[in-house]
């Protein structure tokens, strides 16, 4: 599957949204007021792409020198085929540019196995998250050579 990631246009971030509201709000029940927030606008969102069809989707919020990745949603004909995977590789190589010390994030616990396989590692406890539980993860970058 050939499938091409890249930072998206404020006019593509509706293609986006799309995507974030079947996966969060019609298929895991997320109300629709807590799936949009006020990052959204200062975000950089990302999508990634099967030919010029959008299939994915997840943003960095840039917090100091730490990027907090979020809304990670792959529609679901495509999940389990590399498209998160490649999203995700995406991202982080864009906090690497950025010269980011960290990437963080919120995992599902049902996805926690796939952020380990891009390098990121549980901190602390289980809390609920819009009825979801959830789980902390870091990847520590190293600084570039």
């Amino acid at each position: 599957m050939n499938v091409t990631c890249r930072v998206l246009s404020k006019e593509e971030f509706t293609q986006a949204l799309a995507i974030r509201l079947t996966v969060f709000v019609d298929e895991q029940k997320v109300p629709v007021e807590e799936e949009r927030d006020q990052y959204d606008d200062t975000s950089t969102h990302f999508g990634a792409f099967l030919g010029r069809k959008m299939v994915g989707t997840g943003r960095l919020i840039l917090i100091g020198p730490k990027g907090k990745i979020g809304r990670m949603a792959v529609q679901k004909d495509y999940r389990g085929t590399g498209v998160g995977l490649a999203l995700l590789q995406e991202i982080v190589s864009h906090c690497r540019k950025l010269n980011l010390t960290e990437a963080y994030l919120s995992s599902q616990t049902h996805a926690i196995a796939f952020y380990e396989k891009a390098g990121f590692v549980v901190e602390g406890g289980i809390y609920d998250d819009a009825g979801i539980p959830h789980k902390d993860m870091r990847l520590v970058l190293e600084p570039p050579i």
